[in-house]
């Protein structure tokens, strides 16, 4: 384990496939911090409207994650049935300290469908025919999945609720002015006797 450890540190260094972001407009970039054996992903999220970002670090750290490779499908001859390129990387959300418990929570609602019954997160890649590219791109995936369970919702500024409640109040006097109008109509029908 600690020479496949090793052996993405120097992919993820000097290698080619780190740069495999799925959504562009969130994700900077994926870089190592040789001192822990961690990964680090900087991602940015502003709020609707505002021009002001605020940047999160995501850390990863390789140790507490389960990578697996397997024979990945699709086309590619004879080469993809002798060599495993497929990276499956899981962890256990419960026990994930290094991620918030409201992060965590999010990420268990979220992603349902990705979550087997023993808790873990599971994340595939076969993208690639390169072992290490699958990997840097599962790891970006679970980066982004941290990224989207850690936004923070939209918080409407004092102008936008003091804009809301005076459309409520307009379209209120609107509706009561509609119903008298329509409630004269009604009485004056009544009162041919």
């Amino acid at each position: 384990m600690a020479a496949l450890i090793e052996s993405c540190r120097y992919f993820l260094r000097w290698g080619y496939g780190v740069n495999l972001i799925l959504k562009p407009m969130k994700l900077r970039g994926v870089v190592v911090n040789d001192s822990r054996n961690t990964l680090q992903s900087c991602a940015t999220y502003g709020t609707r409207g505002t021009n002001t970002a605020e940047e999160t670090q995501v850390h990863i750290p390789i140790d507490r994650l389960t990578v697996s490779y397997s024979r990945s499908s699709g086309p590619g001859g004879q080469h993809v049935n002798k060599v495993s390129t497929k990276a499956e990387v899981r962890f256990h959300v419960q026990t994930a300290d290094w991620i918030p418990e409201d992060v965590r929570q999010k990420i268990l609602e979220k992603n349902k469908n990705r979550i087997n019954k023993a808790g873990e997160l599971l994340v595939t890649s076969e993208l690639s025919r390169n072992q290490q590219r699958n990997l840097s791109d599962c790891i970006q995936k679970i980066s982004t999945i941290i990224v989207d369970a850690s936004e923070k919702p939209y918080e409407p500024t004092a102008e936008e609720i003091a804009l809301r409640a005076a459309r409520l109040e307009k379209r209120n006097k609107e509706r009561l002015k509609q119903k008298k109008i329509h409630s004269a109509i009604k009485q004056s029908r009544r009162d041919f006797d």
